[in-house]
């Protein structure tokens, strides 16, 4: 018997489709009900096989599902949750992928009915494309998957939510939703910042009557690949991990001012220092 009878998505893109894709390879999802509002995206899923049928009324395609996940942007997930709640079935999981988790957490847990249960998830993956042709099984196999529990979460919905993220091939770390967010915020959050702002510097840069991005090689644009993500996703991250990403945009000013300080001293051995305690840093995570 497969772990989830019948799964819906809200969302089928990258996120969603993939996690569709493999659970169905591996045979343990016995029907997956795709929901969204853009029909084309819904039968182009059917067509490769993403998912088995579509609704574009949440309220349709959540009914007899067991578990839900919700692969929306961050803003949206709460309003997604209070709208499906009054027609989820007793004993339904909802999950989400969400890549910020407090504000998310705490006011999902409020809105759903006795009998059905939130778990707070964040599977670490993704690429620079979106839309469910983007989306294929291998997504999440060796990656990680934040679970965020709280005093709230039922123990069955916690155990199939993170069963489920190892049946795709990720490990499966559980923290504190605040710890997520702040941990987030450096190792994603602010990276996607940079990278958006270091395009908009050079493509902005105007000694020259011509775009120098053009110039741009391999550093540059594997530095940059992610700019090239979603702006609504990452608008609504921005606004939701306000906080934790200016705290983390803060920190990493002082260190950028402080590698500028060393570049107009002309510090040769500062400099090597910097960037060895940097490579160093950068060599163990490999």
């Amino acid at each position: 018997m497969p772990l989830i009878q019948r799964m819906a998505i809200i969302g089928v893109g990258l996120i969603g489709g993939s996690l569709a894709r493999v659970l169905s390879d591996k045979g343990e999802v016995g029907e997956v009900v795709g929901i969204g509002r853009g029909e084309a995206n819904l039968q182009q899923a059917v067509e490769l096989g993403v998912i088995d049928r579509y609704s574009r009324d949440p309220l349709v395609g959540v009914e007899g599902a067991d578990l839900v996940f919700l692969a929306t942007p961050v803003c949206s997930i709460v309003e997604t949750v209070a709208r499906i709640a009054p027609a989820l079935a007793p004993g339904c999981v909802i999950t989400d992928g969400g890549s910020v988790k407090g504000e998310i957490v705490s006011a999902c847990e409020k809105l759903l009915p006795p009998g059905t249960f939130f778990v707070g998830g964040h599977p670490i993956a993704g690429t620079e494309n979106s839309g469910v042709a983007a989306s294929f099984a291998a997504l999440y196999e060796g990656k990680r998957c934040i679970l965020t529990p709280t005093d709230r979460t039922d123990g069955d919905a916690l155990r199939k939510v993170a069963r489920m993220w190892e049946i795709a091939g990720s490990e499966v770390v559980f923290m504190d939703v605040d710890k997520h967010d702040r941990v987030v915020a450096a190792i994603s959050h602010l990276p996607h910042m940079v990278a958006y702002s270091l395009v908009n510097a050079v493509g902005g840069y105007d000694r020259f009557p011509e775009n120098i991005l053009k110039y741009s090689a391999g550093g540059f644009r594997d530095f940059t690949r992610i700019a090239s993500s979603d702006p609504v996703m990452w608008r609504d991250i921005a606004l939701m991990n306000k906080e934790a990403i200016l705290e983390m945009m803060d920190f990493f000013s002082g260190h950028f001012a402080t590698l500028r300080n060393l570049v107009a001293a002309g510090d040769a051995k500062a400099l090597e220092d910097f960037f060895a305690r940097s490579k160093q840093s950068r060599d163990a995570i490999l």
